[in-house]
């Protein structure tokens, strides 16, 4: 399934919701709608919020699952009891991140190509810890963004750039999880582009501490949060996923990656980031930027330069769907 937080007809409440075709099925509506038609108690008390459905991860899939297929495609454009339409068309409604607010979003650092050509502009060679160590830094938790939102072009910075990363967002939670266990805390997985003020980072990253500021005004993630099983006939006999990654700026093709190439898969991460602390449901792991998947990477001299007020920065992974955001 893929789902979906957006808010619709100018409502500040966030909504959780489904993705169905061309629609995004409210799930509270459609529970309470599908409840008077059939009687079935089992449905009506999935929480309202992706965030909260993540901490039971398992029993609440399994009622949404079911919600699914109870909802005919002829019922869609049904209202509940109020009088509200239990699907909206996606085109009309505003995509926030899947999980606006979560309490932590780990950035890992773990294609090695972008790692190779970004120490290389640093003079550096790779240190041999970063084959054994998925590597992470904190993000800023309250400046996420969705599908479609405008981004405010940050202050103090000239060389604003984009990264484009795919993520994982937690079921359950837990600590000292291993890499063997760890697939069962993903719940699904998303787009992530990891907003960077290059020259803020380098001022910081000079004084061997960040980044922070370079990354901290704006992180988008989206459009939707897919469950692994959309993604089964993606996986190769190594483990490897296959999903084409892609970049476009203002309609040009900037930056074309894989995901397969992904070094420290994210069993590994979550390993890595649960060890000695607890990870709580709907936190984000990001992937790390894919290789040529920044300006940083590719040089501004080759891609027109850094990206401007105005910009539309589009990315694109393989059955994960669309990231869209407009520079302001």
């Amino acid at each position: 399934m893929k789902f979906a937080t957006y808010q619709n007809n100018g409502n500040a409440k966030p909504r959780f919701g489904f993705k169905r075709n061309s629609y995004i099925v409210d799930i509270e509506r459609c529970a309470n709608w599908l409840n008077q038609q059939n009687e079935d108690i089992n449905i009506v008390d999935i929480p309202s919020s992706l965030k909260e459905a993540l901490k039971n991860w398992e029993s609440n899939f399994e009622k949404l699952s079911k919600l699914d297929a109870l909802l005919s495609d002829n019922n869609i454009n049904e209202s509940d009891m109020n009088g509200d339409a239990i699907a909206s068309l996606e085109s009309d409604v505003e995509l926030m991140a899947p999980v606006p607010d979560p309490q932590s979003f780990r950035d890992f650092y773990a294609f090695e190509q972008h790692v190779r050509s970004a120490r290389k502009l640093r003079g550096l060679d790779m240190h041999p810890d970063w084959f054994k160590i998925p590597i992470f830094y904190f993000s800023n938790p309250v400046a996420m963004f969705g599908h479609g939102s405008s981004i405010n072009y940050p202050k103090g910075t000239e060389e604003l750039d984009f990264e484009l990363e795919f993520a994982v967002i937690l079921a359950n939670g837990g600590s000292d999880i291993s890499a063997e266990t760890a697939g069962n805390y993903i719940a699904g997985y998303t787009i992530c582009n990891d907003w960077s003020a290059r020259d803020l980072q380098r001022e910081e990253m000079a004084m061997s501490l960040g980044p922070a500021k370079g990354k901290d005004f704006a992180t988008s993630f989206g459009p939707y949060m897919v469950t692994p099983d959309e993604l089964e006939d993606a996986w190769d006999e190594q483990g490897k996923l296959h999903l084409r990654m892609t970049c476009h700026i203002n309609d040009e093709l900037i930056s074309d990656g894989n995901t397969n190439d992904l070094y420290h898969p994210f069993e590994k991460m979550i390993e890595r980031a649960s060890m000695n602390t607890k990870l709580l449901p709907g936190e984000y792991l990001g992937s790390g930027t894919v290789g040529t998947g920044c300006i940083l990477e590719l040089r501004p001299e080759n891609t027109g330069g850094w990206i401007k007020k105005g910009d539309v920065v589009r990315l694109e992974v393989e059955k994960l769907g669309v990231l869209e955001n407009k520079i302001v």
